[in-house]
């Protein structure tokens, strides 16, 4: 492994961030190829050990991955770069749009450019899925773990902590005696973690309890509490919460409408960075409408509170945490649970990109229920037969001509429009 200067490595954070296209499928393999592959920053196994301990983490995965690859190279401050770098570009995207929106309402340029981008991420979704499960399927169990995974999930409904606490036990109770790597306990003080803890709940709570005396506005505090609380609960990622977060936004706290929370998840789904940047999207609109007439300024408090709440207990899981992840994994069961989350991760994935694929490729989609299955119903005449033309596209650059994400991304999103325009989709 080597270790890069902080501005080479600042340079690539930022690189990251704003290429971050494409859901924790697709950044989690950017990550690998630009961290793993070309700069040997981390070693493979490294890396999937640190995967797995960010999957068992509230929150999204792929951003916490960038804060411990970070924080490996150059500490606590290497770690808040990374993480920062990682959700910036798409912040600032998605906070645009925001203001655009609340203003302006939604135009049929930007359903036509979504579309394109859409189709384009659902091949990089899909080619980061063959990536991961190269290098996590590695046995026939893991690949029955896998394949269960995505059956609790798309089929059952069954919740993601449920998933991957039964692979950890799988994994745990079936590992093989084998040869144990001999890694001592990190000489770090009980007090010192503790201190850790202590100090970023501090940075994550303290704002929160001031905003509202500093600025007069209750909204602020509303969107503080329950963003902190879903910061808590979103284990897996921003899919695994989504659902629950769409039902007590739109229908409890009346934020901003089902269409509306669509519009936003689009949105997220195609701006660099983690999909939770929806929330941002949720807190903008429901800050500029507080008060009844729309308060650009208001909105971007909201935005501000909503992503401090959703991302400084980020920082707390990963440098709490962070010291312990070479020890706990070199038990050898310990290791096993690990390799076996990853194996269900896959299965996860596999639930995500199918989910995204049905609803990129047809228009109305409804979910049914059969006993004790969920089933997703697509409406075979809301088929749009235009999105093959992206995916072929995206296809050929990002497959067979290996170009980059952001070409691909733009490429498809420009034909999109320039067929829009010419009433061609």
């Amino acid at each position: 492994m080597t270790r890069p200067g902080f501005y080479e490595a600042f340079r690539v954070w930022w690189q990251i961030g704003v290429l971050s296209f494409g859901g924790p499928a697709a950044q989690i393999a950017l990550v690998h190829r630009m961290v793993v592959e070309e700069r040997k920053w981390l070693s493979e196994q490294d890396y999937l050990n640190a995967l797995s301990f960010c999957m068992l983490l509230p929150g999204p995965e792929a951003m916490q991955l960038v804060t411990y690859a970070g924080w490996r190279q150059h500490g606590v401050l290497g770690g808040l770069v990374a993480g920062l770098l990682f959700v910036l570009p798409g912040a600032l995207v998605v906070l645009a749009f925001a203001g655009f929106y609340v203003t302006f309402g939604n135009t049929p340029s930007l359903e036509a450019l979504f579309l394109g981008v859409k189709a384009a991420v659902l091949v990089i979704v899909f080619d980061a899925l063959w990536r991961i499960a190269r290098r996590s399927l590695t046995s026939r169990l893991h690949w029955w773990t896998a394949g269960l995974s995505f059956v609790a999930l798309f089929f059952l409904g069954i919740p993601f902590p449920v998933i991957i606490l039964a692979a950890g036990c799988l994994g745990f109770v079936t590992a093989q005696a084998g040869e144990r790597t001999v890694i001592d306990r990190p000489h770090i003080p009980l007090s010192r973690t503790c201190a850790t803890i202590l100090v970023w709940l501090a940075i994550w709570m303290v704002p929160l309890a001031l905003v509202e005396p500093v600025t007069g506005l209750p909204i602020l505090t509303e969107l503080g509490l329950f963003f902190s609380k879903l910061a808590t609960v979103t284990f897996g990622g921003a899919y695994a919460v989504l659902a629950y977060m769409a039902q007590d936004a739109v229908q409890n706290h009346g934020w901003l409408s089902t269409t509306e929370m669509i519009d936003g998840l689009g949105l997220a789904e195609t701006t660099p960075g983690p999909l939770i940047l929806v929330t941002e999207f949720v807190g903008f609109l429901a800050a500029a409408r507080a008060e009844g007439d729309v308060s650009l300024w208001a909105g971007v408090l909201g935005a501000g509170v909503t992503l401090w709440a959703t991302f400084a207990p980020c920082f707390l899981w990963v440098f709490a945490g962070a010291p312990y992840i070479a020890w706990l994994t070199s038990k050898p069961r310990l290791r096993a649970a690990l390799a076996s989350i990853s194996a269900a991760v896959v299965g996860v994935i596999l639930n995500l990109s199918i989910w995204f694929a049905i609803h990129v490729l047809f228009e109305t989609v409804t979910t049914e229920r059969l006993a004790v299955l969920t089933l997703l119903r697509p409406e075979l005449g809301s088929f749009n037969d235009a999105v093959l033309i992206f995916i072929a596209l995206a296809m050929v650059l990002l497959l067979s001509l290996r170009r980059s994400v952001l070409l691909t991304l733009c490429a498809c999103g420009g034909l999109s429009l320039v067929l829009a325009s010419l009433s061609l989709v």
